[in-house]
């Protein structure tokens, strides 16, 4: 057993049995999979408890595969455009130019390119006006510039960091139907080269220190942003990912240190190139830039002249999202993964209470706090319900073997190496933990483990939460914790789903587990959410080729599961080449807020507009029953 001793897992299967009540419905056991011998159990061999197309909590039809240029719905439903890549935020605003023309000071006042997360603020006293707090990821050269090649000069990289970071939009409901608010004081750009704030334990560190920050706690720009996060006291957590692809080295022959290369950096970028145009990426010059990037930054919707602040007591990694929970004694609970191959699942449980009466009081409860990492073991073996338990480790300099003599001279380094903190104590390497969301119905979380095509080699074993060698479908984890307390320190776990090509892999464990048919079929789950009811929305970001392991799953979509009885419909087919992801509701859920990234990043889409030798543009779509009632319902 790779997490416990054999004579020690009764013991803990005692501590977790009790607060495991309805974990894993009879439905669901069938959407988990099992492994015996090292290799994932058949289709045959999973439980069969699920009653397709019986769910009272999934009311529409599961819709087929498609491979158009458009947004694809079940009967009755319908979508807009709110908001779409380089529209104005202000009446004054510079247009969209789609010759690529347009300038980086334009593009720093209009909606940024690659929406990815979202969360939508309502006003307290306006049922008809919210904020949405809005990531864009990253920007596509092809579409960005007129040459459509790499960043060519200083005004290239200011124009390509303009499009990253957040955007900050007011929606108001007119008739029914929600619409971005061009000209809203709230209205804000928080982009690559805005200023920014560090706090928590990295701050005024020397290994955050630079030559244009010799304090270490002021930095520009927040880019790279995927998915995100909501506070209880009202914020937005707008999570850095692959923010070591933006940095390279004007010395082809630089050397890099183990933390350098273990989060990725290279001497060439990575298909970015703004380390020759500015300096700040470049790692020959000012190799403490790159530590101050990969982390959480809390946002202050409601307050356009607040300063964004990067949050390092959640460390720093390739962050996905940021799921928040609360304790049984009222503290502050952030689940995070860290989304690259072989890498962790985190979590981060604050010192202090969160005062649910006064916002304010909030301000500073992710700077104080512990991280842990999680670390699984391979699961009990029985075929009719598999499960298995985990345990969280502190990630605290002193303890677990975390001191100087491996590597870390304080709590600040352990932070802002996380990753290597995360191995000095044996946590579990996962098939790319991405977004992780908690249910409103029973606590449990889910976690979107895309795939992984490293699994079996590269010190990766199959086994648990991670059962198949060349992973290219992934799976979805859930956990159970120990007495439903999310600061507990030991959990149950299984595996909700895991997704396969049953028409071209039947009966292998490629097909997937039972709750995955021809029907249904999808790779690479990567977005998650809840709605009100206790509905999973899965959003996608796989291989869209429909052909080879891929042969009929379309283009990339978003499927909606029922929870209790493991059953998943096809809801959304996305237009050519796109990634759906982002996900957000209205308060009266009468409304489906879903981003549409990268249409057409390999060519071939027009999307959303459909001109004749049209731009794709990454958009946030709305979308609504015609006859106006419950998402889903």
């Amino acid at each position: 057993m790779s997490l416990l001793e054999e004579n020690q897992s009764t013991d803990l299967e005692k501590m977790v049995g009790m607060s495991r009540r309805g974990f894993i419905g009879a439905g669901a056991l069938c959407g988990a999979a099992m492994f015996l011998g090292g290799s994932l159990l058949s289709r045959s061999a999973l439980a069969t408890g699920i009653s397709a197309g019986n769910s009272r909590l999934l009311g529409f039809d599961s819709i087929p595969a498609a491979t158009t240029d458009v947004i694809s719905l079940p009967k009755g439903y319908k979508s807009s455009v709110l908001i779409s890549w380089g529209q104005p935020l202000h009446k004054n605003g510079p247009a969209f130019d789609p010759s690529g023309n347009g300038t980086a000071a334009a593009q720093e006042v209009q909606f940024g390119d690659n929406n990815d997360g979202m969360s939508l603020f309502a006003f307290p006293d306006d049922k008809n006006r919210a904020l949405m707090a809005i990531n864009n990821e990253y920007t596509n050269y092809r579409y960005l510039y007129p040459h459509g090649g790499l960043p060519q000069s200083a005004e290239d990289v200011r124009k390509a960091l303009a499009c990253e970071g957040v955007s900050v939009i007011e929606v108001a409901r007119k008739n029914g139907q929600w619409q971005f608010v061009q000209g809203s004081r709230y209205n804000r750009r928080i982009h690559g080269n805005s200023p920014l704030r560090i706090s928590g334990p990295a701050a005024g560190h020397e290994l955050m220190k630079t030559s244009a920050d010799k304090h270490g706690k002021k930095v520009l720009g927040t880019f790279q942003n995927c998915a995100n996060g909501k506070t209880p006291w009202g914020t937005y957590l707008t999570c850095e990912e692959n923010f070591t692809d933006c940095f390279g080295s004007s010395n082809a022959q630089q050397q890099f240190d183990p933390a350098q290369k273990r989060y990725g950096v290279t001497a060439a970028s990575r298909e970015i190139n703004w380390h020759p145009f500015d300096p700040r990426f470049d790692m020959a010059k000012n190799p403490n830039e790159l530590n101050r990037h990969g982390w959480v930054v809390e946002i202050d919707p409601f307050d356009p002249q607040s300063t964004p602040v990067k949050r390092t007591a959640l460390g720093r990694f390739k962050h996905e999202n940021a799921a928040l929970a609360e304790t049984d004694d009222g503290r502050a609970v952030v689940y995070m993964g860290d989304d690259e191959r072989g890498e962790f699942i985190y979590k981060f449980v604050s010192r202090d209470r969160i005062n649910h009466r006064n916002a304010k009081a909030n301000r500073d409860i992710l700077d104080h706090g512990t991280l842990y990492v999680a670390k699984f073991d391979a699961g009990d073996g029985n075929p009719d319900h598999p499960k298995g338990q985990g345990q969280w480790i502190e990630l605290t300099h002193g303890k677990n073997g975390i001191d100087a003599s491996s590597g870390f001279a304080d709590q600040a380094e352990v932070l802002i190496h996380a990753r290597l903190a995360a191995s000095v104590v044996g946590a579990t390497r996962m098939d790319r933990p991405e977004w992780i969301v908690v249910s409103p119905k029973d606590g449990q979380v889910y976690c979107t483990l895309t795939n992984n095509a490293k699994r079996g080699e590269d010190g990766q074993p199959v086994g648990g939460p991670n059962p198949r060698e060349k992973n290219v479908y992934g799976q979805i984890l859930r956990w159970r914790t120990d007495r439903d307390d999310h600061g507990s320190k030991t959990f149950g776990w299984d595996l909700f789903v895991v997704a396969g090509n049953p028409s071209v892999h039947a009966g292998t464990p490629k097909g997937g587990s039972s709750n995955i048919t021809p029907q249904n079929m999808f790779n690479s789950p990567d977005g998650l959410g809840f709605d009100k009811a206790g509905r999973l929305w899965i959003l996608t970001d796989g291989d869209s080729s429909n052909a080879g392991d891929f042969a009929g799953m379309g283009n990339n979509q978003m499927l909606c599961a029922d929870p209790k009885t493991g059953e998943i419909r096809r809801f959304m087919v996305g237009p050519i080449g796109c990634e759906v992801t982002g996900i957000s509701f209205s308060p009266d859920q009468k409304t489906l807020f879903v981003g549409i990234q990268h249409p057409g990043e390999n060519g071939g889409s027009t999307f959303p507009e459909h001109l004749p030798n049209g731009k794709p543009r990454s958009s946030v779509m709305a979308i609504t029953r015609e006859d106006g009632g419950i998402v889903g319902a």
